[in-house]
């Protein structure tokens, strides 16, 4: 038997060009997909807060909640600062235990600090409206409760003995905008 070789008179590729030539156009396309690889830089876009003083770190008691309003004088802007006494997710001072959130609830905006601060379990709660409890420790999370979302945490900075809000992570209740 006598193999016949046929002549392709246009491009004309064997098993194994086939192969080679597909392997790479997917390699191609699973690594542009890869973030990192081939992409260029982009700054993410922030929210300029303002710099406020809302309290000092002497002023500040283990335990103690100290209210205040940031980062305006509008509707749900109550918040409060408190030294937990442990480090914290978000704080500042010499232990990383001094933190700020804002004072109403993520589900229907109930005061948090109605239903009370809790020193031993570094928790905030229940709202008066659905019993969501929140942890201070790990970013203001919820423990347990009908909120989908952690309470608002106020970014802190400390600068000597003063302790300064500069910004916010999360939506304080209730706006379509912090500022």
């Amino acid at each position: 038997m006598e193999k016949k070789e046929e002549k392709c008179f246009s491009l004309c590729a064997n098993r194994r060009q086939f192969l080679l030539t597909g392997g790479v156009a997917t390699a191609t396309v699973v690594l542009s997909g890869i973030p990192g690889i081939g992409a260029r830089k982009v700054e993410a876009v922030t929210t300029g807060y303002p710099r406020k003083k809302i309290a000092t770190l002497s002023a500040l008691k283990s335990g103690k909640p100290l209210e205040f309003t940031y980062p305006d004088s509008k509707k749900y802007s109550g918040s409060f600062a408190v030294d937990l006494g442990v480090q914290a997710g978000g704080g500042v001072g010499p232990g990383k235990s001094v933190v700020a959130f804002n004072n109403f609830c993520q589900h229907m905006g109930g005061k948090m600090l109605d239903g009370g601060f809790h020193a031993a379990d570094k928790a905030v709660g229940p709202c008066p409206y659905h019993q969501t409890t929140f942890d201070l420790v790990r970013h203001g999370i919820v423990i347990s409760g009908h909120s989908t979302e952690s309470i608002a945490q106020i970014l802190l900075e400390v600068e000597g003995n003063d302790v300064y809000a500069v910004g916010m992570m999360g939506l304080i209740y209730g706006r379509h905008s912090n500022l």
